[in-house]
């Protein structure tokens, strides 16, 4: 059996024991989900050819949306595909007009990704490639600097339809310019506008001499504007994974706030659907309650209940896979096992699955499981999955002790319907409407 990188054992390894979803090395663990995979793979060839594509993963807390946005985003890597990648907080968001959208739109370019670069902060790598082969392209046929500003003029001649597409022609020619003279300066000044790092519009003409930068108002257009550039640059298209939408719907007290961000959704899924943008997939991710609950989710918009209302002929155990919104569906308690397989597997590194825990152990920490959670341990496993992991250290560094003795002296406990409880009570605020009422 093929033996895992270090790198990638140690990254899953000490995510799943914390709790989160490792950023690499998910093809080693990964079990289920493959109707969902198939679904998001028919739109990744959409895209390929031009068209756009929308998407609403939901699902309860720690059921495994990170994971699958993250699995997806590794699929779009190795198919070309540039990936952005963010989650909503109150201070990051679609909307705003004190910098929580050009702040949300920061973080999609700072954590960039390309197959070469899977880990992000690939926005450098992707302008330097492009302008490192056009100016390689000129010049082998006796091209000068000159021509090649002009080749990048002629290139990017279809962004000047869309917002500040001047000024980014513009931006990408001061970044070739310091390319040639080794000004470092310049070209970070150039990388800062296209990361939306400028506050002042003042500051950034002097500097570049643009008259616009991007703001809390051009968020998406912004996205739009580089989804094309990507294209242009040789990529597939251009990714955006947008996390934890429920801070939309239960952390922003504000019903105004909230629904001028739901408008932003909207105008995405309009554009998407109805064929207005090319080469650019989103797919958010929320929980049940973000989605459904009439006075704060996005149901409570009626215009999204409209679009994202699903299909009335799925009936009850059916999923409609080519609607926008994807529920994931639960892992089967032998999915749940061969999860565990795998991750034994990758704790081993080379492929000793029974040096810790064999099977038996499995099926005895499953049964563990069962009696302490219910069938929320693999309905939703991520406490189950932290606690099999901190199991097979503690046999690592304790030989004495087997498998069967640390479960029976109930070392490893957990309340997945509490810790639920909590997480969704923590997203509980406030707001003008009445959330609770007694006598």
């Amino acid at each position: 059996m093929k033996k895992i990188p270090p790198r990638e054992r140690n990254a899953i390894l000490q995510s799943l024991a914390a709790g989160v979803v490792p950023a690499i090395g998910l093809q080693h663990i990964q079990v289920g989900r493959l109707k969902e995979v198939e679904a998001l793979i028919r739109d990744l060839k959409l895209v390929e050819e031009g068209a756009a594509s929308v998407r609403f993963i939901v699902g309860r807390f720690g059921s495994g949306k990170t994971f699958f946005l993250n699995l997806i985003k590794s699929v779009a890597q190795q198919r070309k595909f540039v990936v952005a990648q963010a989650d909503i907080t109150t201070d990051r968001r679609l909307y705003g007009i004190s910098g929580q959208a050009q702040s949300l739109y920061s973080e999609l370019m700072r954590n960039l990704s390309t197959r070469s670069r899977p880990d992000g902060n690939a926005l450098s790598n992707v302008v330097q490639r492009w302008i490192g082969e056009v100016d390689h392209e000129i010049r082998s046929g006796g091209g000068d600097d000159e021509d090649v500003k002009r080749e990048f003029g002629r290139r990017l001649r279809s962004l000047q339809d869309l917002v500040s597409g001047f000024d980014f022609v513009t931006v990408m020619t001061k970044y070739y310019e310091g390319y040639l003279a080794h000004n470092d300066a310049l070209q970070d000044a150039a990388l800062r506008w296209l990361r939306a790092e400028y506050n002042t519009k003042t500051e950034a003409r002097e500097e570049l001499g643009v008259r616009s930068i991007i703001d809390d108002t051009g968020f998406y257009d912004y996205l739009k504007l580089f989804a094309s550039f990507v294209r242009i640059a040789g990529y597939a298209g251009l990714m955006v994974n947008i996390d934890e939408l429920v801070v939309l719907s239960h952390r922003l007290s504000n019903t105004p706030s909230r629904n001028r961000n739901y408008e932003a959704i909207l105008r995405i899924i309009n554009d998407c659907l109805q064929g207005r943008v090319e080469g650019l997939a989103f797919l958010f991710a929320g929980t049940d309650e973000c989605m459904e609950d009439p006075r704060r989710g996005l149901y409570s918009y009626e215009a999204l209940a409209t679009r994202l209302a699903p299909n009335r002929y799925a009936t009850e155990g059916q999923q409609d896979f080519s609607a926008p919104v994807i529920k994931l569906e639960n892992l089967k308690p032998e999915d749940c096992f061969v999860l565990l397989a795998n991750i034994r597997r990758v704790h081993a590194g080379v492929g000793e699955e029974s040096q810790l825990i064999p099977n038996e152990g499995i099926e005895g920490y499953l049964n563990d499981c069962n009696a302490r959670m219910g069938a929320a341990y693999f309905q939703t496993p991520r406490d189950t999955v932290k606690d099999f992991v901190n199991l097979l250290n503690m046999l690592e560094q304790d030989s004495t002790r087997t498998w069967n003795d640390l479960i029976k002296s109930n070392v490893f406990t957990s309340n997945q319907a509490e810790s639920e409880s909590e997480s969704f009570s923590s997203f509980a605020s406030d707001d003008d409407d009445l959330s609770e009422f007694k006598l």
